[in-house]
């Protein structure tokens, strides 16, 4: 279980780190834009349900933590379906479909 760190008092999220990783793609991308969006997320029944919503901008600081030593290897279908929520206004997790291009490595994917 990987952790985005977000603002000055840092506020810390919980998020698995193969999620964590394409995460980090599509937000990375979008501020090197230095495009301004808004990311949510559903909070696990164990910390009380519900949802939250941070604003995501070049200028509030951010750090992603992994658990896991080595990168995952990148599923393109499933980071593009996240952009796609992002350009739409809102990033959100999405279920991780079948990567059109199985036997590619893409765990060097760049931004």
């Amino acid at each position: 279980m990987g952790k985005l760190l977000y603002g000055t008092h840092q506020r810390e999220l919980e998020i698995e780190d193969r999620l964590l990783a394409h995460l980090k793609i599509v937000i990375l991308t979008k501020l090197r834009r230095t495009e301004c969006f808004a990311f949510s997320w559903e909070n696990d029944a164990a910390d009380g349900s519900g949802r939250g919503t941070i604003w995501l901008s070049p200028h509030i600081p951010l750090e992603f933590d992994f658990y896991g030593g080595r990168p995952p290897r990148i599923n393109r279908a499933w980071l593009q379906a996240l952009t796609s929520t992002a350009e739409r206004g809102e990033l959100h997790a999405v279920p991780e479909m079948e990567d059109s291009d199985p036997t590619a490595n893409h765990a060097q994917t760049r931004l």
